[in-house]
């Protein structure tokens, strides 16, 4: 498999002090060393990979690359542009080269798809909202890894990936406007807001800012209050109305824990209450929902608690290991394959989103 794993360190300043300075030499060591202690490098880095992660991702992503239509969409119910992004991530979350490597084709037409979903006027990348916010997190993670001298293949380019996320961002923005909430619903035109489509869409933004592209802050922040709004003192969240947290979700406890600690945003009330409601519920099975509910578990423990990431990533480990169908694929198709190895990525932390 071709991957691209993190530079080691070049033969850089401290080398040359070591050569001209034993003093210097000595306290450029004695810098280092306690650099180090300060922050474990597998945190940010990843340890080695465990086997059982390996194979369910090599095998969930060969069957990924097998359906992958000419097209370069995903089709086995609800279609569009944001099963195509969670696809797309599957591929660069691992490390393959999205410009050389094996994979290289399937991520291009991914990119070229959801581009040219995309509505060239709105920017709206269809066919919901949730589709949206999903779709500009995937192009934002592959801005800048993609090639695009490379992405049209000698085919007529129809707009960049900067550009087609300008457009993305921009239609967030409208259809914000248009919403009393200050976050989004189903539709661009939609007048009220829930918790998990604004979830969504707010980190398509966030991925989008860190990518380099200019978010309104106003935009960012309306949304992020109204989340804060939606949670209970006891990390519960609402789905929906705008007022504290009524019935217990897992999901939108582990949404809310995200977005606060990438915003970071981790000093606030609301962002300590929802991570106590996850960390104190590792076990938890999700009866419905389970790929979404994991896809944000997975994510909200790393940022938020990495030592319960580590126990909680275990355990799903083998749970996927376990029900990880013969052909490679989980559930009825590619949403719940591209969201169960998503769960797994933060193993490989390759894409920039998961940066902590």
């Amino acid at each position: 498999m071709t991957k691209i794993f993190p530079a080691a360190p070049n033969d850089g300043p401290s080398s040359f002090v070591v050569r001209h300075s034993p003093l210097l030499s000595l306290l450029s060591i004695l810098l280092f060393t306690l650099s180090s202690l300060a922050q474990d490098p597998s945190l940010r880095f990843g340890g080695a990979i465990p086997q059982e992660v390996e194979t369910v991702y090599e095998r969930g992503l060969a069957w990924l690359a097998s359906k992958q239509s000419e097209s370069g969409s995903w089709h086995g119910g609800n279609d569009g542009a944001g099963i195509d992004g969670i696809c797309l991530m599957a591929f660069l979350a691992s490390g393959e080269d999205p410009n050389f490597g094996r994979y290289a084709p399937n991520i291009r037409r991914a990119v070229r798809a959801i581009i040219r979903a995309q509505d060239a006027s709105s920017g709206y990348l269809p066919n919901s909202m949730y589709h949206h916010g999903f779709a500009m997190l995937s192009l934002s993670e592959a801005y800048g890894a993609v090639d695009e001298s490379l992405l049209w293949e000698g085919g007529k380019p129809v707009r960049t990936i900067a550009q087609a996320l300008d457009l993305a961002i921009r239609c967030a923005g409208t259809a914000q406007k248009a919403n009393r909430w200050g976050g989004w619903r189903y539709m661009p035109t939609s007048t009220d807001a829930d918790t998990s489509v604004t979830g969504a869409v707010l980190m398509g933004l966030l991925a989008a800012r860190n990518a380099g592209m200019e978010v309104p802050d106003d935009v960012v922040n309306s949304a992020l209050e109204y989340m804060k709004r939606c949670t209970g003192k006891d990390g519960s969240v609402a789905y929906t109305g705008g007022f504290g947290g009524f019935g217990e979700s897992m999901n939108r406890s582990a949404i809310a824990t995200l977005v606060a600690s990438v915003s970071k945003h981790k000093d606030t009330d609301e962002f300590k209450a929802t991570l106590k409601h996850i960390t104190e519920r590792l076990e938890h099975v999700e009866g419905s929902y389970k790929e979404y509910f994991r896809y944000y578990m997975a994510q909200a423990l790393f940022q938020g608690d990495y030592a319960s990431w580590q126990k909680w990533n275990a355990a799903t480990a083998r749970a996927l290991g376990e029900s990880q169908a013969a052909d490679g694929s989980f559930g009825n198709g590619p949403y719940e394959t591209g969201m169960s190895l998503l769960a797994l990525a933060l193993n490989y932390r390759f894409l920039p989103i998961y940066e902590r």
